[in-house]
């Protein structure tokens, strides 16, 4: 019943083009219908079904300089909001849909989402993989995409107040850009920090249900329609012998850092204080 429903979804909400764009941005499928890493493309069409409306007319996203992406392997940086990864959905449903050739972007989440009942099986059925930099590397190996959200949780949670201020970023993604040889696409999402406003945390029953955050929502769970813009900026390339210390290594995050708060200026800068309609988008 649930493949017939499946099915059903995707009839109804997917053009051919875009049940062949699915197809497209898969370049290991084995005769089961899955990839090497569990990902079905009937899976990824039944989520792209469900959120193509979503992208198209509720978060009416809009994209720049998405050609920047190469063909090959590449890792996606981003900064990380909205409470919940909605940054991360609309990401990858841009390159299915905008991208050519499609590409299907496997998100690193955090080790403890695929711990939440039925989370696991769809995180990997839709190709996100638990923030391990062993799976990491092996994609990258394979000319797949890679998106990374290296603020963490720190980002993706914190107030309305620090909207667009960019935290503290990890250096892991930074060492498996330059043990892969992989270029690193600076992305900035704009419109995710506004659609659930948060004004402060829950600690202590976040703690006791095991989660890292609990946002105090003023306007409730349900994201507002802001319009978002995604910006894609120019690939950064990084060498080295991967014995650099941290703080070396330290310095060219940082340079990831501005790449991807020069492009949250320009978006900004674009959309005035116009965070549901945009300006000069």
């Amino acid at each position: 019943m649930f493949q017939q429903w499946k099915q059903k979804l995707i009839n109804a909400y997917l053009s051919d083009e875009e049940k062949s764009k699915v197809e497209r941005s898969f370049k290991h499928l084995a005769s089961t219908g899955y990839d090497p890493w569990g990902v079905s493309p009937e899976t990824v069409k039944a989520s792209l079904a469900s959120t193509i409306w979503l992208y198209k007319h509720y978060f009416r996203v809009v994209t720049h300089g998405i050609s920047n992406i190469p063909e090959g392997r590449c890792l996606l940086v981003s900064n990380h909001s909205g409470q919940i990864p909605i940054d991360g959905m609309l990401i990858a449903t841009s390159l299915l849909l905008e991208h050519e050739p499609p590409r299907l972007a496997r998100g690193m989440v955090e080790r403890w989402a695929p711990s939440l009942p039925f989370i696991s099986t769809f995180f990997t059925q839709n190709g996100q993989i638990t923030g391990d930099s062993h799976n990491a590397k092996n994609l990258l190996e394979r000319d797949e995409c890679v998106m990374v959200f290296p603020e963490g949780v720190n980002g993706l949670g914190k107030s309305i107040l620090h909207r667009y201020e960019l935290q503290r970023f990890g250096t892991g993604f930074l060492r498996l850009a330059m043990e892969t040889n992989t270029p690193i696409i600076p992305i900035a999402v704009i419109g995710c920090e506004e659609m659930l406003p948060s004004i402060s945390k829950l600690t202590g029953i976040a703690k006791k249900i095991g989660v890292p955050y609990l946002p105090v929502l003023p306007i409730g769970p349900f994201p507002l329609p802001t319009k978002v813009t995604i910006r894609f900026g120019k690939p950064l390339h990084f060498s080295g012998t991967n014995d650099e210390t941290d703080a070396e290594v330290y310095t060219k995050v940082e340079i990831v850092k501005n790449a991807i708060r020069a492009e949250i200026e320009i978006g900004l800068a674009a959309r005035g204080e116009r965070i549901f309609t945009g300006k000069g988008l």
